[in-house]
């Protein structure tokens, strides 16, 4: 009995220890998850606050993987529409390596002024009054969270793994967050982002996903601020992949013209 019990045990922690991989490999699948070496997309997007009130935005959006590996990436993005915002971007160098914070830039046109983001603004202020955080808009590497891997769900006829990953970064605003990932796919289906507390701050559904020139594309987000009740829908249009796009360009200069 007592041997039985010691490998009732073993198995247990073998068992524990497979499934926290597991969740790692998921985490990772999603990330490498093909999506060509260069990309361009028009975007729109719509903030919604709790009455219903519409505000419309558009935008350009242009990324490069890049490094030795291709596991860095370069973005810019322009606001195209309404006047307000016309000329105002984004420039991000988002880096692999889980030690080395990425760099990001917001050039407002109005005040003819580049603005810095870096460190706990990155983690935890709101993108241009949208629902999404400047840590929200670039790419993230698996191991800056703990991955856990809870089950298996079937959503929309759609079977997703359902990962739970928690920040090591104490400056992240939410504790943790659970992903629904569909297995076809590789694409997160629902995002759900906690507070400090654990309570539900944020929840992004991702819809309209369908291959584009080859490549696995989600064409609609949709995330809510579930404690404020204000919304932000980003639309993808016209994605194009693999198409000539130089690494120079990726720069604050460029950033300033307000088009690549």
């Amino acid at each position: 009995m007592r041997r039985f019990i010691l490998m009732a045990a073993t198995a247990v922690v073998f068992t524990a220890s497979a499934i926290a991989q597991t969740g790692r490999e998921i985490a990772q699948k999603v990330k490498d998850r093909p999506d060509g070496y260069t990309r361009q997309s028009e975007l729109t997007m719509k903030l919604v606050n709790k009455r219903g009130a519409v505000r419309e935005r558009k935008l350009i959006s242009y990324s490069i993987d890049v490094g030795k590996e291709k596991k860095d990436r370069k973005s810019i993005m322009f606001f195209q529409y309404p006047g307000d915002v016309k000329g105002t971007g984004f420039l991000t160098w988002d880096y692999d390596d889980p030690n080395k914070d990425d760099d990001k830039w917001l050039y407002l046109p109005a005040m003819k002024k580049t603005r810095r983001i870096s460190g706990s603004s990155a983690k935890q202020d709101y993108f241009m009054g949208s629902d999404f955080t400047y840590d929200d808009m670039g790419s993230r590497n698996v191991d800056e969270d703990t991955h856990k891997l809870l089950g298996e769900e079937t959503i929309g006829g759609y079977k997703c793994w359902k990962l739970e990953s928690t920040p090591k970064d104490k400056r992240d605003i939410y504790s943790k967050k659970t992903a629904l990932i569909r297995q076809d796919c590789l694409i997160p289906v629902r995002v759900e982002f906690y507070d400090k507390i654990g309570k539900l701050h944020r929840r992004l559904e991702i819809s309209d996903i369908a291959k584009v020139e080859g490549f696995w594309t989600a064409r609609k987000m949709h995330m809510t601020n579930v404690q404020t009740e204000h919304q932000t829908i980003l639309e993808i249009k016209n994605p194009k992949y693999n198409i000539p796009i130089e690494e120079t360009g990726f720069n604050v200069t460029t950033l300033e013209k307000g088009r690549f």
